[in-house]
């Protein structure tokens, strides 16, 4: 994030080119390793474990992502961490140019807060999917309409609660959702030259790709930054997941609905007779009143019943339960 250039940056380069003032070849890598500066009067904060452990994070968030978007979206949403970086926040913020979708999130009990950067063209797909649309994007950038900033907070404070879960294994947090800025200018949430972590996530709806920044502000992760580490990160997982897990699946599957159906009998017909069957006739089955009906699970033939009545709906008393051999 460092070497990446502002818009300014950018848009003069291409005057240059296109001017004839820059020549293309100069720009060409003729194969030498490049060396990027280390500043030893401020050196990163963030080491490569602690990196390493915040992409293992984001990546159980991107799962949480990618599952409960489809739901408000009407379509497949795929989520992967592309990269993690220690920027400061000036690198972070001269990268943005507007219109620009920042969430800015409270991290509490954390002191100070985070901010998540959502792509411009993921941002009118959202509003375009939430209204009914195909979620193209627009043809040309524009600055988001107060309706369009109601429903991408919507979302956004659906990615701030899906936070929740991917960090309780270093601190339970509450993340809120404060606001939506649209200028970078007016998101100054700490010192220019103040350390983050910055990852990176690339999101695709439909055809349409686009990425997300999550920037993290070293001075709010301080308190916990001795638990980003792959060690302690396994090692509580080791101690909460088995029992954890087993709890929640049993509580998953014991919510989890499942079809029944009661098998009055069965009838085979000519096709002549299916083809002038009217209302008021009268199929014979295979079954007497007497007989136990067939019941089941699924596809699964798992109990048998005699046919009654429960209150005012017709119902199946179980007799027998079937046992697979």
């Amino acid at each position: 994030m460092g070497d990446v250039l502002s818009q300014n940056e950018i848009d003069n380069l291409l005057v240059a080119i296109s001017s004839g003032e820059l020549d293309t070849d100069d720009l060409k890598d003729n194969g030498e390793k490049q060396v990027k500066n280390y500043d030893f009067a401020r050196p990163s904060k963030f080491s490569k474990e602690h990196l390493r452990t915040l992409e293992i994070i984001f990546e159980h968030y991107g799962r949480l992502l990618s599952t409960n978007l489809p739901a408000y979206l009407r379509k497949n949403v795929q989520i992967e961490v592309v990269n993690s970086e220690a920027v400061t926040y000036s690198e972070f913020s001269n990268a943005l140019s507007n219109p620009v979708l920042l969430g800015i999130v409270n991290f509490a009990p954390l002191e100070g807060n985070i901010i998540i950067e959502l792509a411009e063209n993921l941002g009118y797909t959202i509003v375009d999917r939430m209204l009914g649309g195909n979620g193209l994007p627009l043809e040309r950038s524009r600055e988001f309409s107060e309706i369009e900033l109601i429903i991408i907070e919507r979302i956004m404070n659906i990615c701030t609660n899906l936070l929740r879960d991917p960090w309780k294994n270093v601190i339970n947090i509450e993340p809120r959702l404060e606001r939506i800025e649209t200028n970078s200018q007016f998101a100054q949430i700490i010192s220019p030259s103040e350390m983050t972590s910055l990852i990176t996530l690339n999101i695709k709806i439909g055809n349409v790709e686009g990425l997300m920044n999550i920037c993290l502000p070293y001075e709010c992760l301080e308190p916990v930054i001795d638990k980003l580490n792959t060690k302690y990160w396994f090692s509580t997982m080791k101690v909460h997941d088995d029992k954890s897990y087993e709890e929640a699946i049993e509580v998953a599957i014991s919510k989890a609905k499942i079809p029944i159906r009661v098998v009055l009998g069965k009838s085979t017909i000519s096709v002549n007779d299916f083809l002038g069957l009217q209302m008021g006739d009268i199929i014979r089955l295979n079954t007497k009143v007497e007989d136990e009906l067939d019941i089941f699970v699924g596809n699964i033939k798992k109990f048998s019943g005699l046919p009654g009545a429960s209150l005012d709906n017709y119902a199946a008393r179980i007799t027998s339960i079937i046992k697979e051999e």
